[in-house]
């Protein structure tokens, strides 16, 4: 087991090194900061097991700091220490999320009692899902057995049956769909709507009306009152994906339904109340996009409510062979086919390769694969670019290296993302983080 770290927080660098000091004693690594900023920077980018925060600092005081972690970080117990004890101060503390409660001076001894209470209380505290409950949300779609797709899964079930809003991160064709499909179907709203809308897939034109609806008359071609998605999804999930392709107009709407729980359909006065759960998906940066301005900053912060991020495949390669699987066993009844088996070789090259398109890119090859095979899946059935490329002499490599041109290698790297998603060029645009009309015009362009 990994030495726990201490995160220490206090405006004094002599208690700062006193603390180290003492805790480096007992075995603990620690991380330190002089103000709260600095300390959700750490608490943010580090793997943090214990945070120990005075109170009284200039500018944002540990109080503050003791929220802060309590709301974002619940799982890491939180131990205060001041040198200006009241009653008052230590029942604020624990109401605010503080586990322990420690006057200074203390001694080694004192700190160390403090210290493991703190990490015992939290751990009594903790209500990890059980295996069997992990096991039941995996038929959702959700397949594996990696850490990354277990920290989903425990995510999962803790927000399956609260109305909060829930925002999914992650490459494109890692399963955010599928993670929204099991936190509505594996909860108590199951039976309710579950109203998927790929918000880049609709003209921005179009989308506010297709999203909240229209009155008759409201616009030209509105020959009839129509509701829209949020009305379809009322008492159940509405899931928006590619959030992040919203145009502004229709982000202030969605600002609205999140606080007020209410909706205007194009051309009424009336709203409407509504009573949905909102589960949003995005594979770019939004909290980038706020500072860019094209981006809400309220929005993001009313949509990231609980935030799950789905691994890429490369971060789950343990679960390339399960996934492989369970797609030929699909393709295989899809196409009546018997069920082939798969080489250990061709698993090698499974695992081996980057998976740029992530699960997509895999379906599609094991797909392909199916189709070509008769009795089983070995090297040949796998498309030829996930093998290991021809080997070049140090003399030609060193003659492409020094005269190919930044082009070529983008047009090489083009061509073989369309290859792994058999030619489709949405997809494609997708991974490459560009749209349909930039990817035909770097395909066209001549060399």
């Amino acid at each position: 087991m990994k030495d726990k770290t201490i995160l220490i927080v206090d405006d004094s660098y002599d208690i700062l090194e006193v603390l180290h000091r003492q805790l480096s004693t007992l075995k603990y690594r620690t991380f330190q900061a002089t103000d709260v900023t600095d300390a959700i920077d750490i608490l943010q980018n580090s793997e943090i097991d214990l945070l120990i925060t005075d109170l009284k600092m200039p500018g944002i005081d540990g109080m503050e700091l003791v929220k802060y972690a309590s709301e974002h970080f619940p799982d890491i117990p939180t131990l205060v220490i001041t040198g200006f004890p009241s009653v008052s101060g230590a029942v604020e503390a624990v109401k605010s999320g503080a586990m322990e409660y420690l006057i200074k001076p203390f001694t080694t001894q004192e700190l160390k009692v403090a210290v493991e209470k703190a990490f015992k209380e939290n751990k009594n505290l903790r209500t990890e899902p059980p295996a069997k409950v992990l096991n039941e949300l995996t038929h959702s779609g959700l397949i594996g057995n990696s850490d990354a797709l277990a920290e989903v899964l425990s995510l999962i079930h803790k927000v399956k049956n609260n109305r909060a809003t829930v925002l999914i991160t992650g490459e494109s064709g890692t399963g955010k769909e599928l993670v929204a499909r099991a936190v509505h179907y594996n909860g108590k709203f199951a039976k309710a709507p579950f109203i998927p809308v790929n918000c880049g897939a609709i003209p921005e034109n179009l989308l506010e009306s297709e999203l909240f609806g229209f009155v008759k008359g409201a616009f030209t071609g509105a020959h009839e009152t129509r509701a829209g998605f949020f009305q379809a999804a009322d008492g159940g999930t509405i899931f928006l994906d590619e959030i992040g392709n919203a145009p502004l107009s229709v982000q202030n709407s969605l600002l609205r339904v999140i606080q007020e729980k209410e909706i205007s359909m194009i051309g009424s006065n009336k709203p409407q109340k509504i009573d949905v759960r909102i589960i949003a998906a995005t594979n770019n940066d939004l909290y980038k996009m706020t500072k860019s301005g094209s981006f809400r900053e309220d929005l993001y912060y009313r949509l990231n409510v609980i935030s799950i991020h789905t691994p890429s495949l490369k971060e789950r390669k343990e679960d390339i062979p399960l996934l492989a699987e369970h797609f030929i066993k699909k393709y295989s009844e899809e196409y009546q086919k018997s069920k082939l088996n798969i080489t250990a070789k061709a698993k090698e090259l499974l695992i081996r390769h980057s998976w740029p398109g992530n699960i997509r890119e895999l379906e599609n090859v094991i797909q392909r694969a199916v189709i070509m095979s008769e009795t089983e899946i070995g090297v040949a059935q796998l498309s030829e670019y996930l093998k290991m490329p021809q080997p070049i002499s140090n003399e030609e490599h060193e003659y492409k290296a020094g005269f190919m041109t930044l082009k070529e290698l983008e047009r090489s790297y083009i061509l073989k993302v369309l290859t792994a998603v058999n030619n489709n060029k949405t997809k494609a645009a997708e991974i490459l983080g560009i749209d349909r009309k930039t990817l035909r015009l770097k395909l066209n362009s001549p060399d």
